[in-house]
């Protein structure tokens, strides 16, 4: 982003979420670091750190209420709150299906609620990002309740893109493919694993937070001025493209 703003991020102590508070907070952002656990959070490169549960729309209000109170209006919004699940629909149990629900789509519905309303209160335009996974793009066996989940966040950012426009504010995501973060090291732990996950994407290899958060800061600046309610696939070609088998 070229100007200074104010940028929250939720889900900061995630390893996407931590990357991206480092690069905007490296180019001069205020970042506004929301996370459930203070500890976490404390060494989140940040202006500010709010803890709050933002899967609870109240504590998503209150987040938003304490941001700008303490330092002002976010008009950049990054959503990083997630989790995953990896079971056959058959064997997925409906406390999970809920809980994934809620902390995928649930916390999205909540937080854009709380940010929308907040600009469109202050008269200002903004940019908010959310998070798909390619698992909504293309049939991943034993997917079916992230992949419900992360649906339903890209049908949010398409229809919060057209309520919003004329308010000036943008709606867009991102959907990753597999990256080396905390949440996936238990799928990432053997060199074999690695090796074979890498083989899944036409431009080889697994990618890392960072590269995922340089494209989320991207759809935040005004370079990307013109872009709204897109899903930009960071994927390295998993969903787009037939590697060539050799």
């Amino acid at each position: 982003m070229e100007n200074p703003r104010i940028v929250m991020v939720t889900g900061a102590s995630g390893g996407i979420g931590r990357a991206l508070a480092g690069r905007l907070h490296a180019a001069g952002h205020t970042v506004v670091a929301v996370g459930r656990d203070a500890q976490r959070l404390a060494d989140v490169a940040a202006g500010l750190r709010v803890v709050a549960d933002t899967t609870q729309a109240a504590q998503a209000q209150q987040a938003m209420r304490e941001c700008v109170q303490a330092v002002g209006v976010p008009t950049a919004l990054a959503h990083l709150v997630g989790n995953t699940l990896i079971a056959p629909v058959h064997r997925t149990r409906p406390e999970q299906w809920e809980e994934v629900l809620r902390v995928n789509l649930g916390s999205a519905l909540a937080v854009l609620s709380a940010w929308t309303a907040t600009l469109r209160e202050a008269g200002q335009a903004g940019a908010a990002v959310l998070v798909s996974s390619v698992v909504a793009r293309v049939g991943a066996a034993n997917h079916e309740a992230i992949a419900a989940a992360k649906g339903g966040v890209e049908a949010l950012v398409r229809s919060a893109a057209a309520t919003y426009a004329a308010s000036g504010l943008r709606v867009n995501a991102v959907a990753p493919g597999l990256t080396d973060t905390p949440m996936t090291a238990g799928l990432l732990k053997l060199p074999a694993q690695r090796e074979a996950a890498g083989r899944q994407y036409p431009l080889g290899g697994v990618q890392n937070a960072d590269e995922v958060a340089a494209a989320i800061e991207w759809l935040l600046s005004d370079a990307a001025s013109r872009v709204t309610g897109q899903v930009l696939p960071v994927d390295g070609g998993f969903t787009s493209v037939r590697p060539l088998v050799k």
